[in-house]
């Protein structure tokens, strides 16, 4: 069995030998800087030194672009010692401060009107813009087709979207003073993301469709569910309407912050998995799959024991190990390493937990 066939057959609850072992948020996707200085070159031999299954986060996405396109550059307005203030081509200008984990943070958002929108329709929103696709799609094809681990398609989320280009505050504002609009932008991306996928699969199949939606905080979801069964729910019925028709057998969300409320609502509108659920959010990942048989659950270990030491290290691993055996658990950090951890504490977490994957057995509870 790969590891395609065991990240597939764990998150749908079929019968699997073990889970794969993923980076989900860490090595070459994310290292902390002082380990470069502590250990030079670790950043490129990182995955390969601790054994991780997979490319990207255990599944791998594809350089298409899922976003707005033909986009202007980025310019620069501000690079002093301590931040850098930029606008991106859509109209974000954001506030980065050097040297932090958390360092970034928008103070304008582009879409302040209806004409803004319609703007941002008309000339960044094409599915057939060709540029979408890279020069080397067709060898990229060719090694999809053989390949041993997950692909998926994207999708910049139904919410996650649409915040991209208002703010949070801003739509929350728009549901009830513009409703119109919200449907409108969360409707267009929806069906161009789908268009793009049609032209996706025409060459390769794929394993999952993940939308990112970052849309709670430790309190839970940042809209109703009247508003999430309003808005959001027809898209992702189209989303799994697309999935059905095409054999992609999982839907996966990823969202940040406690997400116990919205995945009883991800799963009703045809999600089937989510992931990071973070713990210090206080999201109960066994609550979620007793609650939920048929839900897949990715990520809901604790990053925080890693600077901890290995005591609080031993403790989360053996709770790992009794989430693997409630099935449809792959385990992995709940988000990415903070600068707190050292390398040590970092690679003895990931060795524990490899040695978890490999000697434990997944539970298979009810299909769906």
């Amino acid at each position: 069995m790969n590891h395609r066939e065991r990240f597939v057959r764990a998150l749908t609850g079929r019968e699997v030998d073990r889970v794969p072992f993923m980076r989900v948020f860490g090595g070459t996707n994310h290292i902390v800087p002082d380990w470069e200085n502590e250990y030079p070159g670790i950043g490129s031999c990182i995955d390969e030194l601790l054994g991780f299954e997979g490319v990207y986060r255990g599944w791998q996405i594809t350089p298409v672009n899922m976003a707005l396109s033909q986009l202007p550059p980025r310019t620069i307005i501000e690079d002093s010692l301590n931040k850098r203030v930029v606008r991106d081509g859509d109209g974000t200008v954001r506030v980065m401060q050097k040297g932090q984990d958390f360092h970034s943070h928008i103070v304008e958002w582009p879409v302040k009107s209806r004409s803004d929108w319609l703007y941002i329709k008309e000339h960044y929103m094409q599915a057939d813009d060709p540029t979408r696709f890279p020069s080397d799609w067709r060898e990229k094809v060719a090694e999809y087709k053989t390949r041993d681990y997950p692909l998926q398609l994207t999708h910049k989320g139904v919410y996650g979207f649409i915040r991209n280009l208002l703010g949070d505050v801003n739509l929350a504002y728009a549901f009830y003073d513009d409703p119109e609009l919200v449907h409108d932008i969360m409707d267009t991306y929806t069906d161009m993301a789908i268009a793009i996928w049609r032209r996706m699969v025409a060459h390769c199949d794929f394993d999952l469709i993940e939308c990112w939606e970052d849309m709670a905080c430790r309190n839970g979801s940042l809209i109703s569910p009247e508003f999430f069964n309003r808005f959001m729910k027809p898209n992702y019925q189209k989303i799994a309407q697309f999935a059905r028709e095409h054999d992609i057998p999982i839907i996966l969300v990823d969202s940040d912050g406690n997400i116990e409320e919205l995945t009883g609502l991800m799963l009703a509108a045809g999600v089937t998995a989510l992931y990071p659920y973070e713990v210090q959010a206080g999201n109960d990942v066994v609550k979620m799959l007793n609650t939920y048989p048929t839900l897949g659950v990715i990520g809901g270990l604790d990053k925080n024991v890693m600077a901890q030491g290995k005591e609080a290290i031993d403790r989360e691993m053996e709770r790992a190990r009794a989430l693997i055996q409630m099935g449809r658990f792959i385990p992995g950090p709940d988000h990415f390493v903070l600068s707190d951890t050292t390398f040590a504490n970092f690679r003895y977490f990931m060795e524990s937990l490899r040695e978890v994957v490999m000697t434990t057995k997944p539970g298979t509870p009810q299909q769906a």
